[in-house]
Order: structure tokens, then sequence, then C-alpha cells
């Protein structure tokens, strides 16, 4: 017995020291050695390398290819078993070679080179960067331990050398730099399974001493950068592509994306991002400890995205940019002082088929080439001109004159107002014994002139604010805002473009919403007064304005507007989705009333603000000028108008910001339509700086 209680005892001792011995070699395999062995581990799995898929192209209406791809190399970062002194070693040699070809890397880090300064950008256009400062240090993956919001640059760049284990050793500039795209490699999820696109686009020069020099963990890959068939067209509509951010990965990971993915980041290469985006493959590869990669059999090829065709005439677009640009220039150039047009540098236009409200054309003015987009991109985001804003679909725009045929649409559907109805102008509208605005003809002639008698079509030819403060007063605000909804004013047009603005139209709600002064928020009669000739609150872009041009033009159908014609497969062509033409509103015009109203556009045009730009022209235009004040600076000039008179085809919007009057807006209409009907050889217009000087009035 006691022999076995012995054996017992040491078999019992033995068990517990072998219990032991695995318990510790466990606790030095997962805690103390853990990083140390899953890197040997990795080094020894089987890792797929991503096969990136070309995005489809984009095209005009007739097969114009507008963006297009083109092969480029980026450098790929893994981690490879590297501890931080590794690593970091690593990154200094790559920069090295990066600098000397002149290649960029990645590295969005908030912070200056030495002297340390912060340089965030002001994203949300409020004149301060202190919310995007504080919104970093929000979300900083180490806030509250070794980062805090009190913290100078300089000391937040000490910190990240102490998390990165960056040693002094490196020269200043060669620290910030490795800590740079060490922070960038972080937010990208960079790990010993995760690579990090460190670079993209790198020539092949810097291709080619990488190679020579053979980094550990640096790979190279081919993938495909944006190339622009004609650099600087349609820049506003096409958008761009670019590196995913945090908040975008949260919210497309469950999608198929990765951190280091490029995606649409405005215009087309946003809203249809799923259709244009591809699906990429990969190409399995196991390493040895060593590092070399044995590529494996089992493939899978990436597949294109789908090719997106617009409803843009890319010619036509050349020539509106053109145009635009043209005019906006000759405006400043031949300003003669104060208010006369040497603040005029932006503007828009949008040209609509007035049958299905596709978009021929959209231009903001000034704009930029997407190909140098990171080269100019300091110039572009100090401009004061705002080149990045696409005024055409964000602008919003006092529409002035212009809105005068839906003031007189609405009076004479709503029985306000009868066909043959004469009003006489008395030159100050004296209904309201605390509000008595006066015509701007009688203002002009110092008291000395009025329209006189005045019907509906006579009151759009001349611009007759007194006709339309009466009409106005009869049918009250409720009514105007009833009618601008209908016509699409102060709403999304359905355009497929994220940063359409939705504007505003003047009612009493709309005001008691932007004025915080308790006192003057009661709506008074006149704010409709103003409200009825264009002024007021309301607030338009300009492709609401083309809309409402369009939908007149045809009659009283508003259709949804559209930049997309169709999608199809870049593989075999076939048909993906095609846009239909949609209808948003049928606004119901006895024809007596619509023809009464394009008989007064067609005379602005004819004899009116318009005649001396369309003098002699070759075919009939129905239009209306509008001359907006805008507080400092010289007033907006805004156009709509479509063509031809008796079966309109295409409607116009144009508004030059301080483009001075409305007559200025109508010569870029004019050369629209000298390009689109083929009219180049007709008689030559005046300049529109010749106009009589009564085109000068507020509200022509």
């Amino acid at each position: 017995m006691p022999n076995s209680k012995v054996r017992m005892t040491v078999l019992k001792l033995i068990m517990i020291i072998m219990l032991a011995a695995i318990a510790y070699k466990l606790f030095d395999l997962q805690i103390i050695n853990g990083e140390t062995y899953l890197e040997v581990a990795n080094d020894r799995l089987v890792t797929n390398i991503t096969q990136k898929a070309p995005r489809g192209e984009i095209l005009d209406r007739y097969g114009e290819p507008l963006v297009t791809n083109q092969v480029s190399y980026n450098v790929v970062l893994q981690r490879a078993g590297m501890n931080d002194a590794e690593l970091n070693n690593v990154i200094y040699r790559l920069v090295a070679v990066l600098y000397s070809e002149n290649c960029e890397y990645n590295d969005t880090l908030p912070i200056s080179f030495s002297p340390y300064t912060y340089n965030f950008t002001d994203e949300n256009g409020d004149g301060s960067t202190e919310d995007e400062k504080n919104a970093w240090f929000e979300n900083n993956k180490y806030k509250d331990d070794k980062i805090t919001a009190d913290m100078s640059a300089d000391a937040v760049i000490e910190a990240y050398k102490e998390i990165y284990g960056v040693s002094d050793e490196f020269d200043i500039d060669s620290q910030r730099r490795i800590v740079g795209i060490r922070y960038e490699a972080q937010l990208r999820g960079f790990s010993s399974v995760s690579p990090f696109v460190a670079a993209d686009n790198v020539t092949v020069n810097a291709v080619a001493k990488l190679k020579e020099i053979q980094l550990r963990g640096i790979s190279i890959t081919n993938d495909y950068i944006r190339s622009y068939a004609q650099p600087g067209l349609a820049t506003h509509i096409l958008g761009r592509t670019g590196r995913i951010n945090a908040e975008e990965y949260a919210e497309l990971s469950q999608s198929g994306y990765g951190m280091n993915d490029m995606i649409g980041k405005q215009g087309i290469e946003k809203s249809e991002e799923k259709y244009l985006r591809g699906t990429d493959g990969t190409a399995g590869s196991m390493k040895r400890v060593n590092g070399k990669e044995i590529t494996l059999v089992e493939n899978v090829a990436p597949v294109s995205g789908n090719n997106v065709i617009l409803t843009v005439d890319s010619k036509l677009q050349r020539v509106v940019e053109e145009s635009l640009g043209k005019n906006i220039n000759n405006i400043r150039a031949s300003s003669t002082g104060e208010k006369t047009g040497e603040d005029c540098v932006s503007g828009a236009a949008v040209v609509l088929d007035v049958k299905s409200s596709d978009v021929l054309a959209m231009v903001s003015y000034p704009s930029y080439d997407m190909s140098r987009f990171n080269e100019d991109y300091d110039s572009l985001i100090s401009n004061d001109a705002k080149p990045m804003w696409n005024r055409a679909v964000s602008g919003l725009y006092s529409p002035g004159s212009t809105f005068k045929p839906l003031t007189a649409i609405a009076a004479l559907q709503s029985g306000k107002l009868g066909l043959n109805e004469i009003i006489h102008d008395d030159g100050i509208y004296t209904v309201y014994a605390d509000y008595q605005p006066a015509c701007w003809i009688w203002t002009d002639s110092h008291g000395t002139q009025t329209h006189g008698d005045q019907n509906v079509s006579a009151a759009i030819e001349n611009s007759c604010n007194y006709f339309f403060y009466e009409v106005g007063r009869r049918m009250g605000i409720k009514t105007i805002d009833e009618y601008a909804t209908r016509f699409g004013l102060g709403d999304y047009t359905g355009i497929e473009l994220d940063e359409e603005a939705k504007g505003a139209v003047a009612s009493p709600d709309y005001k008691k919403s932007i004025i915080k002064n308790v006192t003057s928020r009661d709506w008074y009669d006149g704010d409709t007064l103003q409200a009825a000739i264009g002024q007021s609150y309301s607030l338009f872009t300009p492709v609401q304005l083309a809309s409402y041009a369009a939908t007149i033009a045809n009659g009283g159908t508003r259709y949804k507007v559209h930049l997309v014609k169709s999608i199809r497969s870049s593989m075999d062509g076939t048909l993906v989705k095609e846009t239909q033409p949609e209808v948003l509103e049928q606004v119901d015009i006895e024809p007596q009333n619509m023809t009464a109203v394009k008989n007064g556009m067609k005379r602005v045009v004819d004899e009116g603000s318009a005649a001396s730009v369309f003098t002699n022209y070759a075919i009939a235009i129905g239009g209306k000028t509008g001359t907006a004040q805008v507080g400092d600076g010289s007033n907006n000039a805004v156009f709509i108008a479509y063509a031809p008179f008796d079966d309109p085809k295409i409607a116009v919007a144009v508004v030059l910001e301080h483009g001075v009057r409305g007559v200025n807006a109508a010569q870029v209409a004019k050369e629209i339509f000298d390009y689109y009907f083929n009219l180049n050889e007709a008689v030559p217009s005046p300049s529109p700086q010749a106009a009589p000087a009564e085109e000068n009035a507020l509200m022509r």
C-alpha cells in the first residue's frame, strides 16, 4: 500500500508539472510572444492578392468617351513579420525612392512638416476649421490616452513617434513622413493580414528602382486610374473618384469594399457607383518564411464595371462652356465702374430636351481639370470663385423677372386675371398705405414714364412690375406658392447628382425658418408683392429654372431631369438599364392662357429686353430676362428661353453672378441656339453691352 500511495503521488506531481508546462507554453504563445508567432504563422498562410477591376467608362449620348481607364502601378506595404523599427526603416527607404521620382504617397495626417502646424480643411464651408479639428480629435484612436484635444501639433507628432516607435535617428522631415504613412496605414486597417496601398499611380522608373532594391514587405500591383478623353470638359457632371474613407468604409464594407478601394466621390462617379464599380478578382499566393511567394493555380479574374452613357452632347457641352466663360470675361472687361460687372466671375447654364428633360449640356463656371485635381487642389480650395462648386445644381439664385411668366399662369388659371383684362400702370403701386413700390420704368424715368395699359402678354414683354404687383395681391402668396411648386421650383429635379440643392419658394413658413428676430417673422403684404415679381425669399437652382422653362415650352408637363441615358455592359454592350422620360407633374393650363403667356415671352425676344441680342434672328424664340438684386455688388443676370417657338426642342437657363442685366445672360443662350440649330451663319447680334440704357433697369 505504501508503495501504491507513493506511485500515485509521483503520478500526480508529473501531471501537475505537465499541465503547468502546457499552460506556460500557451501563455507564451498567446500572451508573451503572440504577435511574433502570429506573424510567423501568417507568413505560411495563403494570402489573397486582390486583382483590381477597371471601373466602367462614362460616355456622352453619342458614345464619345469622356472617362476611361489607364493602367497604373501601386506600391503595397505588407507587415511581413517586421517590428516597428524594421517597418519604419522600410518606409524610410521607400519614401526616398518615391521622392527621387516625384511620386506622391498616401498621407492624410492633418499636420504640416516642421515647424508643425495643424492644416485642417474647411469642409463644410463655414469659414472655420475648428469643427473639423474637434471632430478629428474626437474620432482619434488614441484620444484621452496618448493624444488629447489640448495638444499642440508638435506634441501630437511626438505622441505618434512614440506610438509607432519612430527613432530620432531619422532626420526631422523623414520622421514626419514615416509618421504620416504609419498614420494612414492605421486608418486603413493595416495589419499582418491586411496590406496597405502606400502610393498610387507611381512611375515606371519608381517601380524599377523598388524592384531593384527589393524592400521587405513592398510589392507592386497593377491598378487602374481614371483617364479623361477631353480634360476639363463636363468636370462637374463627371465628378471624381478617391480613396474610401472610414465613414464610407463603415457603410460599404458589407458590400465587399475594402479599406484601400477607390470609390466615386462626386458627380456621376458617385451617383452611379454601383454600376461603374467592377468586381475585383483574386490571385492566391503562399508566403514562405523567407518571404518568397508561390502563386497558386486557382485565380479569379476581375470583371469590369458597366459603362454609363450620359444624356449630354459633349460637343454642345463644349460650346456652352466656352460661351459662358467668354461672356463672363467680356462683361468684366467692359465694366465701367462700381456695379457694372467688374465682379462678374462666375455663372451657370443648363440645356434640357423639352420633351424628356434630358440634360443636353450643364455648365458651372469657373471649372477645373479633373486630370490635374491633385496638383491643383491647394489653389482650387483657396480660389474665392469656388471652381469646385457645381453652381448648376447647388447654386441658389433669385429668379428676378424670369418668375413673371409663372405668376401670369397662376393668375390666369386661378381666375384672378382675365385673359384680355387690362391693368393700367400708374407708376407707383398705392394699394397699401405703408408699402408703395414703384414700377421699374417709373423709377428709371424719375417719375415721367409708365407702361400704361397692359394685358398679360404686354406685361411679360415689358416686365411691368406694377401689373404683377396687382395680380400678386389678388392671388395671395398661397396660390403663387402652389403654382411654383407644381412647376418644380424650390424642389429637387431628380437629377442624378447628390449635391443638388432644393432651393426655396418664398412663403410665410420659409421666412420664419430663416429669420430669427421674432418681430420680423410676420408675412407682410409687401412680401407677396415682391414674391410675385421674383424677388423676396425665392431661391432656385439653374437646373430648376431650366426645368421650369421646359415645362412652359411643352405646355405644362414637368419631367424628372436626367443625366443618365443608359447603363450598358462593358463586356458585350448589352443593356443593363435605360432611363425613360418620367412625368413628375402635369400642370393643367388652358390653351388660351398658355398662348397668351408664350406670346409675351416671344415679344420679350422680338421687341423687349432681349431684342438687342436676337435682332433678325433666324428662328422664333420664347424667353424672359431677369435682373435680380443681390445686396453688395452688381446685379445677377438671369435668362430662360426655349426654341423653336412653335415646336420647342430645347429649353435653356443661364445665370451670371453679378452679370448686371438679364440681356447679358441672353447672349449665352443665343450662342447655344446658334450651335444647336446650326445658325452660325445668321446675322450677328450686337454686343450685349451695347444694349440701351434702360436695360439696366431692375427686374428686366
